[in-house]
Parts: C-alpha cells; sequence; structure tokens
C-alpha cells in the first residue's frame, strides 16, 4: 500500500513558520517526529500498522521536506523545536496525547516530557539518548564518542556540503546503507527521501539542529510520563550504553531492544515497533 494515497495532508501555521503535517486516523492521538536526515516518511510502517487504531499526526519538523526552514542557527534551538510541537497539539484540538519520536524526534520527545508531562499520556522514544545520558557517554565511553563522530564533522563551517556531496552520498550511506533488513528501503522509497533532502535549505537546517544543541545545562531531564523506549541494539550510531542509568532520570519506564534491528529500528523492525506501541498505550 502506498502511504501516500491514504492521509491528509495540509499546512498548519506555528511560532510563525508553516509545518507540513501528515495525519491519517480517528482513535487516541499519537504525534510521530522523525530525526535527522529523515523526514515523515520514515514512519510508513508505523503508518500502516497503526492507522486504523489511532489519530496519527506526523509533521515535517521545522526545516525538513516542505516544512518551513528559517535561516539561522537559533532557530533550531530545542525550545522552538519543543514549542512546535505544543503549539501544533493545540492548534488542532488534540488535548493530552502521545508522543513518539525517533533520533532527533526523540530529543524532541524527550525535551516536549521535560517541559510540558501534563499534556502527555505516553512517551515513546526510539533509538535516541537521554541527553543527560548522552552528553555523559560522548565523554566517558570511547564507542559512543566514535560513533559520535559525524555530528563533529558537521560542526565545522560548511559541515553541510559534505552531505551533499555526490548526490547525498553519505546521507544514502548513513540511512540506506545502514538497515539491517536487505529490503528495508525500496526504490521508490530512497526517490522520496532524495526529493526531501533535495528541497532548499533542507540539508543546512538539519545540521543546524546539531548546531543549536550543544549544551542541554537548562533542562532538569527527569521525566514523569510513563515511556516507552525501544532500541535497535546494532545502531552504528546510538549505542546501547545509552541505555545504562536511564531508570534514573525516567521514573516509569520500559524497554523494548530490537536485538538485530539498526539505527533504522522502524524499517529493520515495523512489526516489533508497532506491538509494542500499541501494548504500551
Amino acid at each position: 500500500m502506498n502511504v501516500f494515497e491514504i492521509v491528509k495532508e495540509e499546512f498548519v501555521k506555528v511560532n510563525g513558520i508553516k509545518l507540513h503535517v501528515i495525519s491519517i486516523g480517528s482513535g487516541e492521538p499519537l504525534i510521530l517526529l522523525h530525526g535527522f536526515p529523515d523526514f515523515w516518511y520514515g514512519w510508513k510502517n508505523i503508518i500502516l500498522g497503526l492507522k486504523d487504531e489511532f489519530k496519527l499526526i506526523v509533521p515535517d519538523t521545522r526545516g525538513v521536506n516542505l516544512s518551513d526552514k528559517p535561516l539561522g542557527v537559533e532557530n533550531y534551538d530545542l525550545k522552538l523545536l519543543v514549542d512546535d510541537v505544543k503549539k501544533l497539539s493545540e492548534k488542532l484540538n488534540l488535548g493530552r496525547f502521545s508522543l513518539a519520536g525517533h533520533d532527533w524526534g526523540g530529543m524532541i520527545a524527550w525535551g516536549f516530557a521535560d517541559k510540558y508531562p501534563e499534556k502527555l499520556k505516553k512517551l515513546i522514544v526510539l533509538n535516541s539518548p537521554h541527553f543527560r545520558i548522552m552528553s555523559k557517554q560522548i565523554v566517558g565511553d570511547k564507542k559512543q564518542r566514535k560513533a559520535s563522530g559525524y555530528i563533529f564533522q558537521m560542526l565545522k563551517p560548511g559541515g553541510e556540503e559534505g552531505l551533499i556531496r555526490n548526490n547525498y552520498q553519505l546521507l544514502k550511506f548513513a540511512v540506506f546503507g545502514n538497515a539491517r533488513k536487505k529490503d528495508a528501503f525500496t526504490e521508490f522509497d530512497k526517490e522520496k527521501y532524495i526529493e526531501a533532502w533535495s528541497q532548499p535549505g533542507a540539508i543546512l537546517a538539519g545540521v543546524n539542529y546539531y548546531r543549536a544543541n550543544r549544551s542541554f545545562k537548562d533542562w532538569s531531564g527527569v521525566i514523569k510520563t510513563p515511556t516507552l523506549v525501544i532500541h535497535g541494539m546494532k545502531d552504528s550510531y546510538v549505542k546501547p550504553g545509552v541505555l545504562e542509568g536511564l531508570d534514573e532520570y525516567v521514573k516509569d519506564l520500559t524497554i523494548v531492544k530490537a536485538d538485530e534491528a539498526s539505527h533504522w529500528v522502524m524499517h529493520d523492525a515495523p512489526e516489533l515497533v508497532v506491538s509494542s506501541i500499541r501494548k504500551f498505550i
């Protein structure tokens, strides 16, 4: 089934910018937040798996694909990214909702649960480190520091240019080449990803997420919302060490390990992700 043919597509204005938002279903509201270098379509398997049970809201976050791409590193601060989600939920009259995030979407989800716990029913985080733990891991764990080497390359002036070079060769490898499931990405999928990356300013905006958020000292890190963490254990970028000590920050924590999945757990183990979310919510 082609997910493009069954979803509703709209633009919603929040914080002075327009977000491109996909939605489908009519049940309990669940917002799905993608990471980098992903866009809303990265959730396609999960959308297909949950569309009959939830009202799914799947935005392109600011700077990504068809959403607006404000210039300036300061426009990608985590506080703004979190507030975009708050404003979006209010515009759509969701009331209390559940929130899931992968990669950078997970970082936004952690931040949202930190700042606005009263708005959340459940939190789901996929292959995205809690920011307090990640800060410690990069300093104290050699494997994670090596795995995070790409971040330091992007932080350099002009770091986005390396991602665009040779028709997005590095991004293709990071996404398509890292999945453990051989048929995780179809040729159609790959075309859609390249279309998203080719939107003017999209790669620079993605890199600005990293440049704008080098410190998380303003965040408590305490998560009171019941939380499900799903982690692909073969992740080349976010090592399993980020799961250690997580219960010190998250009061009500459930961890599901996808033993053979990569960073792209929604593509490598979609059935596990769908069933885990369904059971948790």
